[in-house]
């Protein structure tokens, strides 16, 4: 909820990948109040096209602000709109409940359409649950075709630390597997929120400050959820926040971000062959002691922890790309998901392609 990432690239939705300019726009803080506001609304939708109470509005706002960004991306980027084939939006993600198949992406794809004048490619993970599927994560096919853009050694894990955290394992024979891991950012941000109105802990300099409180990471890690085969995906509130009184703030945000390492580690128990490779991108990556506490877990089992920026790719912008990538698969009419990485019954295409209309 923090922001809208811009991302451009050429690919045929295989195995050719080239990197384009990219822009990040913040939110404000009134628009990040306005979604925030908004998710106790969705928590009573049954269907993913309704829009009850201030949904619908908040919808509005969020493809207003991203036809806003792609304008300023053409503008800032001196990007020719006409070299653009599509645009893969995603929208903000309010409800994710793959138990009822059923997940809630704002955002209107063909007024984004209208908007820019350009082809939209949307609402990329409703197809994958009516085969079956978690509906998640959907970037491990663009993860695969980065594995062998960088040469990665095999096996390797691409770890995203969003709110969530979710991996994509590249085994030595092309295998390829994902799943949610656990907590990402969304704990550590809710805990230094509430503790101390700060939206985020920057470098992780709040938790550098504390000790880890190993009762209450143990009692996150009791959690029925690491006991689960994958492919397996999370909602932002399938793990409750901290209670306030558990701790002081630097501790917490200690604590929180050991959770979020040790979730993490912890999947290589749901891998076929022990990864050689961590590859750390999304904001997680720039905390520190998730970081150290990464390498230091993953010492244990004989692999190293690096940046994606490390290997040249962009961390921040890599999401962004992937769904890029996947609106030239669904034009490609190639599969987005697979039953190793989202549980489909069968590959799955995915997405709606919405074209401008005068």
């Amino acid at each position: 909820m923090d922001g809208i990432d811009v991302a451009m690239i050429a690919t045929d939705g295989q195995s050719h990948v080239e990197f384009g300019p990219s822009l990040a726009i913040d939110y404000p803080k009134s628009v990040r109040q306005k979604i925030e506001s908004c998710l106790a609304d969705a928590e009573g939708v049954s269907d993913r096209h309704d829009r009850p109470n201030g949904l619908k509005d908040v919808e509005t706002l969020i493809t207003d602000l991203h036809a806003q960004a792609c304008e300023t991306f053409f503008k800032d980027r001196n990007v020719d709109r006409s070299s653009i084939a599509a645009i893969g939006f995603h929208g903000q993600t309010v409800l994710h409940r793959p138990e009822q198949a059923l997940t809630v992406q704002l955002g209107n794809g063909q007024e984004l359409a209208n908007k820019v004048g350009i082809d939209v490619v949307y609402d990329m993970r409703a197809n994958d649950m009516t085969v079956g599927g978690q509906g998640a994560p959907l970037v491990p096919v663009y993860h695969q075709a980065l594995a062998a853009k960088i040469g990665a050694q095999l096996p390797v894990v691409f770890v995203n630390i969003g709110g969530i955290s979710n991996i994509t394992y590249v085994g030595a024979d092309g295998a390829l597997s994902a799943f949610d891991t656990g907590p990402g950012n969304a704990l550590i941000d809710q805990w230094v929120q509430a503790k101390a109105g700060i939206p985020f802990d920057q470098g992780g300099s709040i938790a550098l400050e504390g000790n880890v409180l190993m009762p209450l990471v143990n009692s996150y890690m009791q959690s029925e959820f690491f006991e689960r085969a994958g492919p397996k995906s999370l909602d932002r509130n399938d793990f409750k926040p901290l209670d306030l009184q558990a701790a002081e703030l630097s501790d917490g945000a200690r604590t929180l971000a050991r959770v979020t390492a040790q979730s993490i580690i912890r999947s290589t128990e749901l891998m076929p062959e022990q990864p050689k490779q961590w590859i750390i991108s999304g904001g997680g990556r720039l905390n520190e002691v998730i970081m150290a506490d990464l390498a230091r877990l993953a010492k244990d089992h004989s692999a190293s922890v690096v940046t994606s920026d490390s290997h040249g790719l962009n961390g921040d912008m890599m999401e962004a790309e992937a769904f890029a990538y996947l609106a030239v698969r669904h034009l490609r009419c190639l599969p987005l998901t697979f039953p190793t990485t989202t549980g489909c019954k069968h590959p799955a295409m995915g997405g709606v392609l919405a074209q401008p209309q005068p």
